[in-house]
């Protein structure tokens, strides 16, 4: 039995990440490992002065200590982070890899690369931080926050421990969640044989829906990145005959309001109970994914696939390679608001396919994305971690 301590600083506002974060403990937990956890939120820094949490980002001296203290008393075989941004801070590793113990980082986004965590900017994708040895471009346009300062706290975090060399000798295994996010790391200096490659997935199994309703769904954060404005572009043309409903919170709440109350077919439903997320998921005919960032792994696409529901994404980064076009999904370009409503105009029109689509978007989620077969894997990369420092 391995003794497991989980590691993860929430944001403020709730993420795939958290949701992540939850159920890899309860299933470590439920197949037997002796799972602890170490958690802090984000709403504390309301608390503190804006220098403090700048100095705690970089390097957040307590919680070194606090790390130190804690594995003193749990000892635990392995240390599993999932986010140390920004409280928890990389210092933490420091003092793990003082006790000696294998140190494993997912990867849910790109802070180790980008000052906003996605290569995200003006609606376009931005790799002009990518590979720089100064990140001057993120904090001139304020890419995290809106703010230069905040922005150029995190580029120094990131410059920081990469000068110093955490990045690439203080994490013993790194996961990846896809193969191109994979791929984008090493491009970005972290070695490959530290990246694993193992996706989330669902737990426990929310069982395929009846597909019922002749609606499309939007799960997720609306903000622009979300490609939201898009997608309501393109129901301005769709919505009085291809009903959309959205379920989100976020910067863009306003126009996605104002749009629900002009254009018949789009509701908004604001933020809701998993429970209800599943059920509407499972009735619907597609889930609409119109990102314009690279993501790393979109939990609401393998609910999707779980749900045995189609998706209709941009092909962009992790989608283009998730989605295989009228397979298990169909694809759009991304911020093209036209070409997305020829693919949902065509998607309604071959009700035949989207079916079919939907039983293989099923089989991709008991092929890849069960608990059984991620345990398996977390398990194998926690050994193999182990058996280096060894």
């Amino acid at each position: 039995m391995l003794k497991i301590l989980l590691v993860h600083n929430y944001y403020q506002q709730p993420g795939g990440e958290d949701q992540v974060f939850k159920s890899e403990a309860l299933l470590l937990e439920s197949m037997g490992s002796r799972v602890f956890r170490y958690e802090v939120g984000n709403q504390i820094i309301n608390n503190m002065s804006k220098l403090t949490v700048a100095l705690a980002t970089v390097w957040n001296r307590s919680s070194y200590n606090r790390f130190l203290e804690l594995l003193s008393n749990i000892k635990p075989d392995v240390v599993h982070f999932h986010n140390t941004f920004p409280l928890i801070s990389p210092s933490a590793y420091y003092a793990v890899k003082s006790k000696g113990i294998p140190i494993i980082q997912t990867l849910h986004n790109y802070r180790l690369l980008c000052p906003n965590a996605m290569f995200f900017r003006d609606r376009k994708i931005c790799e002009n931080c990518f590979g720089k040895n100064a990140l001057w471009d993120g904090i001139i346009h304020k890419c995290y926050r809106n703010s230069r300062i905040s922005t150029g706290v995190v580029s120094a975090m990131i410059l920081f421990h990469r000068y110093l060399g955490t990045w690439t000798n203080m994490v013993d295994i790194y996961i990846a969640l896809t193969d191109f996010a994979r791929e984008k790391f090493i491009a970005g200096g972290i070695p490959g044989e530290k990246i694993a490659v193992k996706p989330n997935f669902v737990y426990p199994d929310p069982e395929p829906g009846e597909h019922s309703g002749d609606y499309a769904l939007f799960v997720g954060r609306l903000s622009q990145e979300k490609g939201i404005e898009t997608m309501l572009k393109a129901w301005e043309q769709l919505g009085s005959y291809i009903p959309l409903k959205i379920i989100g919170d976020g910067s863009l709440a306003d126009k996605v309001y104002n749009t629900a109350q002009s254009v018949p077919g789009v509701e908004w439903l604001g933020w809701q109970e998993k429970e209800i997320i599943y059920d509407l998921m499972g009735n619907a005919k597609a889930l609409i994914f119109p990102s314009e960032c690279f993501e790393s792994l979109p939990q609401t696409i393998i609910e999707s696939f779980a749900k045995g529901t189609m998706v209709i994404a941009s092909r962009l980064g992790a989608m283009a390679t998730l989605i295989h076009d009228k397979r298990n999904g169909l694809h759009f370009n991304p911020g093209d608001a036209g070409d997305l409503v020829k693919t949902v105009d065509w998607a309604w029109s071959n009700p035949r396919q989207t079916t079919k689509m939907g039983k293989a978007a099923r089989a991709e989620y008991e092929q890849k994305y069960t608990a059984e077969r991620n345990h398996e894997l977390l398990i194998d990369i926690y050994r193999r971690a182990i058996k280096q420092k060894r």
